[in-house]
């Protein structure tokens, strides 16, 4: 009997013990990066961009090659899904020749239709809404540098910024999932959906965690052993720089802020970085940031979570282990 078929649609659709087993295999995989191949044959993987992108595609590129597998990277303007095929149909085509499918691109609703169709794994490599494989690798870094995945729980981290955008609602689903305290700080009109905040204050009861948002953005700083933030600017408004990033000059993270979190406080940045704005150079460039290991555990922490669902789709538990 096939076990039932596993996605990563967004944080929560993991479990806390299973987000330590992925975060385990993660922590393998940057000892050994040949520790599995289980797409050795080589199996293709379905890996599509709607949006650019540089480190989600050097990650799922190299890390399925280094599974043994075939990575099968297509744009939005070299598939039939950019010019406007239903998802339901490219979701029955890739299943009958991939293992998995990884797809960045825009509304929530998307990935959860091409999950809804296939039959192999899909894993959100960025919406709109959430970037669960950017917090996975968050964490593994953090595991890295902070004594390991059984010392994430309980642990205090902030992110100030636009806390209405993807990064804030990943942070607070896999924190709470996790059992940290989370804190996310933004101004008014820029804050998560208060149905994100409900779901995330659910899982931190269950795990031990807490869920803090507010506009002060040293409340949010106050004693984090990590502290993130994000571009102010999405991608496709940069031209509107200006205006848009006026709200959120009060959340630069700078030496005085850092100042307020715990001693050893680590710094991360999803990237790409802007420089005196959102950070200043300082703090990115200074020994509190970590943000060269965070990007090269993309491919540690993504290898760790395509490893785990095809283990689970398999019922293999070699893979998991």
């Amino acid at each position: 009997m096939t076990a039932p078929l596993r996605h990563m649609l967004r944080d929560d659709d993991i479990s806390h013990d299973e987000q330590l087993q992925i975060l385990s295999l993660g922590m393998k995989f940057r000892a050994n990066r040949f520790y599995a191949r289980p797409f050795e044959g080589p199996q293709a993987v379905a890996v599509l961009f709607d949006k650019p992108s540089t480190r989600t595609r050097s990650s799922f590129s190299v890390g399925v090659a280094e599974l043994g597998g075939y990575p099968l990277v297509i744009d939005k303007g070299g598939s039939q899904l950019g010019r406007g095929e239903p998802v339901a149909d490219t979701a029955r085509v890739l299943t009958r020749m991939t293992s998995t499918i990884v797809w960045r691109t825009f509304g929530q609703d998307r990935v959860e239709d091409m999950a809804r169709y296939a039959t192999v794994p899909v894993i959100n490599a960025l919406t709109d809404e959430f970037h669960p494989c950017q917090v996975l690798a968050d964490f593994l870094t953090m595991a890295q540098h902070c004594g390991g995945v059984d010392s994430l729980a309980g642990k205090r981290i902030a992110y100030l910024g636009d806390a209405g955008n993807n990064m804030a609602n990943s942070y607070l689903l896999a924190g709470a999932t996790a059992g940290m305290h989370v804190a996310v700080a933004g101004p008014y009109g820029y804050l998560p959906d208060p149905a994100i905040v409900d779901d995330a204050k659910a899982i931190a009861r269950q795990n031990d965690g807490s869920i803090l948002v507010t506009t002060d953005p040293y409340q949010a700083a106050k004693k984090p052993d990590c502290i993130f933030t994000d571009p102010w600017v999405s991608m496709g408004e940069e031209s509107e720089y200006a205006t848009r990033s006026k709200p959120f000059w009060d959340y630069q993270v700078n030496d005085e802020l850092m100042s307020h979190a715990a001693p050893n406080a680590l710094f991360q940045h999803c990237l790409p970085a802007y420089r005196g704005k959102e950070v200043t150079a300082s703090v990115i460039d200074g020994p509190q940031s970590v943000v060269w290991d965070e990007a090269e555990n993309r491919l540690h922490a993504q290898k760790a979570l395509m490893t785990w669902l095809i283990g689970k789709q398999r019922e293999d538990d070699n893979l998991l282990a």
